[in-house]
Parts: structure tokens; C-alpha cells; sequence
């Protein structure tokens, strides 16, 4: 993206988690929107075969996390992961048979989340450690004051379509526009930590429950209508928050998949371009680097 920035002058951090397990309890069941009782596979551990670029509704499964779930044993070292990792930042493994394995986060839900090629990703498995190179928090648009910046890496900054038009607007591409009333659980909550669920996409039950955006993909870059996440999350009219897509299907009512938010600002900062090839599929290059 062609945007001045303070990139220059951010500290970088290593910051270190483990593949952590799925777990579950004694009670196993949830129950779905329809009052089904389901369960299913979902959080923690090694998700195979979903990547960015990948249909995120049409999986079997509840709050999926694609690819690796990581997190730490103590409570303070986990929020310094959880708040330090930005979305684009590379992720190195660095036990097991994986060791020197990369990948990139993709966003934060219960863990931070890390995409990598589907080969490598094969030889990880829960327990392994891994570190992230931890950089963006702090960053800002020297030119658009009015948009706060938050969990964004400057490499995906880098590789964002748009960039600052003579108006002074940003372009940003974003390949889906979020209506106010898809905005489910995670609302209420510090935008810097895991994400919001977006309501209104459960292939599984009737047209009643759709909102249209069962074609939404992990990795989307999704732009959502008069929600302000500045500091927290909640509705404002006439604001907008970009998002990335960073979790699956969720058969829990009032869940979905899951946008980590990069971006909150006025809709007047913004001039936004749909685009349904937006994606941060192309962080996967860095993996070749």
C-alpha cells in the first residue's frame, strides 16, 4: 500500500507460544441455532487443510481455527502474545520436527493464529514451540490521522492494495462490505485482543438466519459498516472498521467467522474498493523469502 508511516521506528519483539491441544469438557454438547445439539471439532491445535484463500462457512466444525493454535502456559506471557502479534508477523517453529518451519499470523481469536504451507504444517504437532517476530503495534498512517491502526503488520500493510488519494481519503480493497446487524459475539470487547464473530452464516440451516456472506474466505479483507474499534468494539454510525478474516464456521448462535480488526476510522477517511480478490493469501511469499 503507498502510505507514508512510522514504520521505521517500531520496536520488534520476539515473542514465544506452543501448538496448544483442542480441548473439550465432560458436558461435550453445545447446542445450535435451530436447538440441535452438535460436537464438533473447532479450537486449538493443528487444523489441517484450511488456509487463507479457503471458504470459511462451509466447514463442519465450530469457532475453526485454521492452521496452528498457539498460546502460552502463563497467563501473562499468553497476553503479551495475544496483543504484541500482528496479522503478516513470521512465525518460526522451533521444536520438534517441524524446527525451522515458517509460517505468518493470521489474526487472534482464543489463540493467535498461524497459517503456513500445508507440507510444512503436516509436521507440527500439539506441544511444539514456536516464536514470533512480533511487529506493528504502534503503527500509524502519517497522513490519515483520523484512522487508528491496530494488530497490523507493516509487511501486510505493504502488500494491501490502495494506498492515499489527493483528496486525502485512503484506498483500501476489501473484498466484502459487513452490514451493522452481522456483528455477533467479540462486540464489547478490546479491539488489540482476539476478534468478532460475524453472525448470519450458517449454511447448515434456513434462508432465514442468511445474511449473504457464506462466500466469505479466511484471509478476506472485509470492511465493516458503522463499527467503531478505536478502543473497543461497538456500533457507531458512520464509522468503519477493516477486518481479516481469521476463523471458520461456527455453529454457536450469534457466532461465525471471525474478523481480527487492522483499521478503524470515520467512513470519510476511507475510500473503500470492492475487490473479492482481497485477501492476504499473498503473505504465503514471504514464506519462500
Amino acid at each position: 500500500m503507498k502510505v507514508l508511516t512510522n514504520a521505521s521506528r517500531l520496536v520488534t519483539q520476539v515473542v514465544t507460544g506452543e501448538v496448544w491441544p483442542p480441548l473439550a469438557d465432560r458436558n461435550a454438547f453445545r447446542v445450535d441455532a435451530n436447538g440441535q445439539a452438535f460436537f464438533l471439532p473447532g479450537m486449538g491445535g493443528v487444523t489441517l487443510g484450511v488456509h487463507c484463500g479457503d471458504i470459511a462457512t462451509n466447514l463442519i466444525g465450530d469457532h475453526v481455527e485454521p492452521g496452528l493454535s498457539v498460546r502460552s502456559a502463563k497467563e501473562s506471557v499468553n497476553y503479551a502474545l495475544q496483543f504484541l502479534t500482528c496479522i503478516g508477523n513470521i512465525v518460526t517453529v522451533t521444536s520438534g520436527p517441524a524446527t525451522g518451519k515458517r509460517g505468518f499470523a493470521i489474526g487472534q481469536h482464543a489463540y493467535v493464529l498461524v497459517d503456513m504451507l500445508e507440507s510444512d504444517m503436516r509436521e507440527v504437532t500439539t506441544g511444539d514451540k514456536v516464536s514470533i517476530e512480533a511487529v506493528g503495534q504502534g503503527l500509524k498512517l502519517l497522513d490519515h490521522e483520523s484512522i487508528h491502526v491496530k494488530n497490523l503488520s507493516p509487511s501486510l500493510l505493504d502488500g494491501l492494495a490502495g494506498g492515499t488519494n489527493v483528496d486525502g481519503t485512503l484506498d483500501i480493497h476489501v473484498a466484502r462490505l459487513i452490514p451493522p446487524e452481522a456483528i455477533g459475539a467479540g462486540s464489547g470487547m478490546v479491539s488489540d485482543y482476539a476478534n468478532t464473530d460475524l453472525m448470519g452464516t450458517y449454511p447448515e440451516l434456513d434462508s432465514s438466519f442468511s445474511l449473504g456472506l457464506e462466500d466469505l474466505r479466511i484471509g478476506d479483507v472485509i470492511a465493516m459498516i458503522d463499527q467503531d474499534h478505536s478502543f473497543g468494539r461497538g456500533y457507531r454510525e458512520g464509522w468503519i472498521s477493516i477486518g481479516v478474516i481469521s476463523t471458520g464456521s461456527a455453529s454457536l448462535f450469534g457466532h461465525g467467522p471471525g474478523p481480527s480488526t487492522i483499521m478503524s476510522g470515520p467512513a470519510s477517511a476511507f475510500n473503500l474498493i470492492l475487490d473479492e480478490k482481497s485477501n492476504i493469501q499473498f503473505l504465503t511469499k514471504l514464506l519462500k523469502a
